[in-house]
């Protein structure tokens, strides 16, 4: 699939999160990912979609998600292609649902220019750059509440998941602002 977008024109990005809890075990210590909840938004608008589950079902979610990827010319996150791409990929594999295509990612972690003793989370980076919008913490018991999708459980993931993409447009902002990342990447199903 050839990726095309009309030059000099902006392209069209969404930056988004995902929550997600262990579903089974695959041996070992290793276990499978359940998406719990999608945070989306356009990189120029304020509104955050969010889907989570418990709210609405997995095939709604999905769904909701994919019909803003399909009409994105790109789409940005923190680990995105290393982590949400691909867990959101294996659910809609899962759900029997069209799979996500090749997309332009520009990913804040693994586009970051190199680096040495210096933690390139989203919370370290938000913190060092001074963004407003904080890193939204679950402790452990809020986490639990969370992955047994409760009400108060549901809400926290809510409160996550649209606080991250907060915190990320801005965090996008200021490193390219500040040249901090590589040129955007094809991400390939």
């Amino acid at each position: 699939m050839t990726l095309r977008w009309t030059e000099g024109k902006p392209l069209r990005w969404l930056d988004f999160d995902i929550e997600n809890r262990p579903l089974s075990y695959l041996g070992s210590d290793f276990t499978t990912a359940e998406v719990t909840a999608i945070a989306a938004s356009w990189a120029d608008e304020k509104k955050v979609h969010c889907w989570a589950l418990g709210e609405v079902t997995a095939e709604e979610m999905l769904l909701g998600f994919t019909a803003l990827y399909a009409r994105a010319d790109g789409v940005t996150g923190h680990y995105i292609r290393r982590h949400d791409l691909g867990i959101v990929n294996a659910a809609l594999l899962e759900a029997g649902l069209p799979l996500l295509t090749a997309k332009l990612t520009c990913d804040t972690k693994m586009d970051l220019v190199k680096r040495k003793d210096l933690s390139a989370s989203q919370e370290s980076l938000g913190e060092m750059y001074g963004i407003t919008h904080p890193k939204e913490h679950m402790s452990q018991p809020q986490w639990r509440e969370a992955n047994r999708l409760t009400p108060e459980g549901i809400k926290e993931t809510r409160r996550r998941v649209i606080g991250d993409v907060r915190q990320h447009k801005s965090l996008r902002n200021r490193l390219l602002e500040a040249g901090a990342l590589g040129p955007p990447k094809v991400w390939h199903p």
